[in-house]
């Protein structure tokens, strides 16, 4: 079987970034749909008419320079986050958080703030000048390793060779995330258990996905152990060798508000000695305001450091009522962003699954002056330059197909980050041809495992 094909760039929408080669499907359709469907089953995950027929494969110079400047640009987000105010109250304060944010921090400031970057996730695209960051989602409930596991089990039992070979190189992010753990309980003294907290009410009524989860942690030197929050005081009221005192915080406040899920039990187990990462802090590190603070630059940055957010970050400003600049040129902030909408894109500060996002090229004049208006009064949102994606191609099979097929796909990259560690490379993407917000839930899109040849 051929493994590498030519990658065949668009000579419209491509970019050499994305190298010379990509892999070839290896099954025919019907059986990549069964077994990629297969795997993540009852995860609460959506159904996707389009399905990658091979994962997204990139040059190792490309793939590396993803986790490298992760790293870095998570230093610096974390840094400017933590700067915005001496005290968590005073960061709520100029956050300007909604009450929904404002529960769940740790009594030890030192310890909140010690562990809020532990489990990270960028988005990417790829521009016409390479790779932009548009975000930086810091959360334990981020999207990726669940998905990446499934895809891969697909991927491992497909491409291996009668010797037990694969033809490319990927970090996997729960072996990465148990090693983290494992340091965790390390540094903090206590024994290698892990508490892991969410609900099946947010995954369609499933425990699969928690499941997948304990049970590598269980596999691998770890004592793991799912709890629902109203189980949750099991893991502190104990004798003390059956403690958790360390856990994964895999849910978030907007989503269990939504299903009417309690937060309380939660606090109270924070308040009896749990840990659980990423702490809530992380909702500084997350806000869309955070890259516009480190976007228009921080009196501590570097000339190298102030060089590397240039060259990655799009230029994204916290909209109010001011003057900034724009390349060389001082301009009226608000006034800047009304004339130029179809070159721009306004966020809200938090939101999930591109739900709080306008993009002004698919906007309307009215609806765009409306919205900027009032996000200028509020202080809560940012304006950010929009980033024309650069295409790779894929090879798909979709609902109804005989055979995979070849594609154009506009990939957002997710490199998954585990107490500063490579994970895995996620990606999303849609892969019918359409073009807006990339979000697997609700969004009809697709995804796939990053791998490097």
């Amino acid at each position: 079987m051929t493994v590498l094909l030519e990658a065949d760039p668009s000579p419209v929408t491509g970019h050499p970034w994305f190298g010379r080669y990509r892999l070839a499907p290896a099954a025919g359709a019907a059986t990549l749909r069964d077994l990629l469907r297969h795997e993540i089953r009852d995860t609460g995950y959506w159904y996707q008419t389009h399905l990658p027929a091979a994962p997204i494969a990139l040059p190792a110079a490309s793939y590396a320079e993803l986790f490298r400047v992760s790293r870095a640009l998570l230093d610096l987000v974390r840094r400017t986050a933590l700067e915005s105010a001496a005290t968590t109250e005073g960061r709520l304060t100029a956050y300007r958080m909604p009450p929904s944010e404002q529960q769940l921090f740790l009594a030890d400031q030192f310890t909140e703030e010690r562990y809020a970057d532990c489990v990270a996730r960028p988005d990417i695209v790829i521009g016409p000048d390479g790779p932009r960051f548009l975000e930086f989602n810091v959360s334990g409930a981020l999207g990726g390793p669940v998905e990446f596991h499934c895809r891969m089990e697909v991927w491992r039992r497909l491409y291996t060779d009668a010797r037990g070979r694969l033809p490319f190189d990927y970090q996997h992010p729960f072996a990465v995330r148990a090693e983290m753990f494992r340091q965790l309980c390390a540094e903090s003294g206590l024994p290698p258990r892990v508490a892991m907290v969410g609900s099946a009410r947010d995954q369609g009524g499933f425990t699969r996905y928690f499941d997948l989860q304990v049970d590598h942690f269980n596999s691998h030197g770890l004592l793991a152990r799912f709890f629902e929050p109203e189980d949750l005081h099991e893991a502190w009221d104990c004798p003390p060798r059956l403690r958790y005192g360390l856990g994964l915080r895999d849910f978030t406040i907007p989503d269990w508000a939504e299903l009417g899920i309690d937060t309380a039990p939660v606090q109270t187990a924070l308040d009896n000695g749990c840990l659980l990462v990423g702490t809530q802090t992380s909702t500084f590190l997350s806000s869309k305001l955070t890259m516009g603070l480190l976007s228009e630059g921080r009196p501590w940055m570097s000339a190298a450091e102030r060089a590397l957010v240039d060259r990655y970050l799009p230029w994204t400003r916290v909209l109010s009522h001011r003057w900034t600049t724009r390349g060389e040129r001082k301009v009226d902030l608000v006034e800047f962003t009304l004339a130029h909408r179809e070159s721009l894109v306004l966020k809200e500060s938090i939101g999930m699954s591109g739900r709080q996002v306008l993009i002004g090229r698919e906007s309307d004049r009215a609806d765009w002056t409306a919205a900027v208006t009032a996000a200028a009064e509020t202080g809560t949102s940012v304006v950010q330059e929009f980033v024309a994606p650069r295409t790779c191609r894929l090879a798909m099979v979709a609902d109804g197909v005989d055979e995979p097929y070849d594609t154009e796909v506009a990939p957002v990259f997710g490199p998954l980050l585990f107490g500063g560690r490579p994970a895995g490379l996620f990606a999303r993407f849609f892969g019918d041809g359409r073009e807006g917000i990339v979000s697997v839930a609700g969004a009809g899109c697709s995804d796939d495992c990053v791998v490097s040849i």
